[in-house]
């Protein structure tokens, strides 16, 4: 997490252009297949915020809904993975946090990762030795944020 005011971020091809301001509400590396799927990657670092410290200031974010109730937002020209989402009017629970890829900021330690989550589902020939716990799951601390945990309205 970082106290600095406001940060920069966007895709490859520079058609979108977003910014974030203040500390994350949670920052992780997730290796659910949904996310590697969706980034075409072993794992993808996340931070989040809250919907209201996140400004699009160039183009337009694509929205794929992976799941019900869950919004991926990427650039229409060059693909970059952008955002996830969870719609707390689908989801029963959900929090109204917007994740930016922690990659596609143009200072991606700004944020860094709090901790290791779905390890249990990353590919086997992945793996990850530094300090950070890693939970097979979430930690108990973020687990109101995961879909995991999330209901969908529709199946009551």
């Amino acid at each position: 997490m970082t106290t600095k005011e406001t940060h920069a971020g966007g895709c490859l091809c520079g058609e979108v252009r977003y910014e974030i301001s203040g500390s994350s509400v949670w920052s992780a590396i997730c290796y659910c297949e949904s996310c590697t799927r969706a980034a075409g990657a072993p794992a993808t670092a996340w931070a989040g915020f809250d919907r209201s410290k996140f400004r699009l200031l160039k183009g337009n974010i694509e929205i794929y809904e992976s799941s019900p109730g869950v919004l991926r937002g990427f650039c229409r020209h060059c693909g970059t993975s952008l955002t996830y989402q969870k719609n707390p009017k689908v989801l029963e629970g959900a929090m109204d946090d917007v994740y930016v890829a922690t990659r596609t900021l143009d200072d991606p330690s700004a944020y860094p990762p709090d901790e290791h989550v779905h390890y249990g589902e990353r590919v086997s020939w992945f793996n990850v030795d530094d300090e950070l716990p890693h939970y097979d799951e979430v930690s108990a601390e973020h687990a109101h944020r995961s879909l995991a945990f999330i209901r969908n309205k529709e199946e009551g």
